[in-house]
């Protein structure tokens, strides 16, 4: 794609998925601009180096950095990922704790530096993060949310483009509520092309999906982190793309359907919790899709997922 003129990202904390996420947007050239801060001055500087020591293969986009706050002065897009990982055996509400105070102090420095920025949330648990840092800066929910189950349904529609026989663009398919061990796919809208998941025919021979098939595949999608976790640590790739993508749709003003995180305000009875569904992004923020449907079945998994949130929440208060 080609670099928004002028526009900055800024991304916070790095670490494995913060330089991820830096490394991501400037190949892509997501931003014309891409600082990276950490309050870890050797760690940030270090990685600001590597990075643009490859400035003669990134086109037109440049890094910068440092450990002060002020390289993120007059940033368009600022991303959150800085916080204590998530490791090995640890659920990703288990995190929510220590990352919530650590969010509470650094965004009211970023504010005073960004004040017109959208910012992005990836740091987890960080649809419990987002209702936090909704509340510390008062910021309207469109203009702070997190990049939720983008990931998550990039796991999902690479699956089923495989078993399909098709190409993952071709696939249809979201995953919503939390970005963790209550997340499900919304199957009731699930297409490929224009035909129902369950209807369609795989070219390649191999039968049709069953439901019990799919079933399979949303428990491997909710775990996939897990696998990665437990065999390299962290997982830093896939994340980095999926943010940097969602930082495209705001600069760029796409207007693009993504399952981002909000904080919810009566969708399908749920109220001041953040959960992923279809939403548009664009240089406004995000904003969910009202006229999402979900069946019977979907809905009363859809309040599950905000039930549990909602304890979560309540314990960090």
């Amino acid at each position: 794609m080609s670099v928004i003129e002028n526009s900055k990202l800024t991304v916070v904390g790095a670490g494995a998925v913060g330089s991820s996420v830096a490394y991501a947007a400037l190949i892509r050239g997501s931003a014309r601009h891409v600082a990276l801060y950490d309050i870890a001055a050797e760690k940030v500087e270090a990685e600001v180096l590597d990075l643009a020591h490859g400035a003669q293969f990134t086109g037109s986009s440049d890094i910068s950095g440092g450990s002060d706050v002020s390289v993120a002065a007059g940033s368009h897009v600022v991303v959150i990922t800085a916080g204590a990982k998530q490791n090995p055996g640890q659920t990703r509400t288990e995190l929510a704790g220590v990352n919530a105070g650590i969010l509470k102090r650094m965004l009211p420095e970023l504010l005073e530096v960004a004040p017109n920025a959208v910012y992005v949330i990836v740091t987890n648990p960080c649809d419990v993060l987002t209702v936090i840092g909704q509340e510390v800066t008062g910021l309207p929910p469109e203009r702070i949310f997190a990049s939720g189950t983008v990931l998550d349904t990039s796991r999902l529609r690479w699956k089923l483009a495989q078993r399909a026989g098709v190409s993952t663009s071709s696939v249809h398919a979201y995953i919503v509520g939390e970005h963790g061990d209550t997340e499900f796919p919304h199957w009731s809208r699930a297409t490929i092309g224009t035909v129902p998941i369950l209807d369609w025919q795989p070219l390649d021979g191999q039968p049709p999906f069953t439901a019990l098939e799919l079933d399979r595949i949303a428990v491997d999608v909710r775990d996939a982190a897990y696998t990665v976790i437990r065999g390299k640590g962290a997982t830093n790739y896939a994340i980095g793309l999926s943010s940097a993508r969602i930082v495209e749709a705001i600069l760029g003003d796409q207007h693009a359907v993504m399952p981002v995180s909000t904080v919810l305000s009566d969708f399908q009875g749920v109220d001041g919790v953040a959960l992923s569904v279809p939403s548009v992004v664009s240089s406004a923020g995000a904003r969910p899709i009202l006229e999402t449907s979900f069946s019977d079945d979907e809905l009363a998994l859809f309040h599950r997922s905000a039930d549990a949130l909602k304890a979560v929440a309540t314990s960090l208060r």
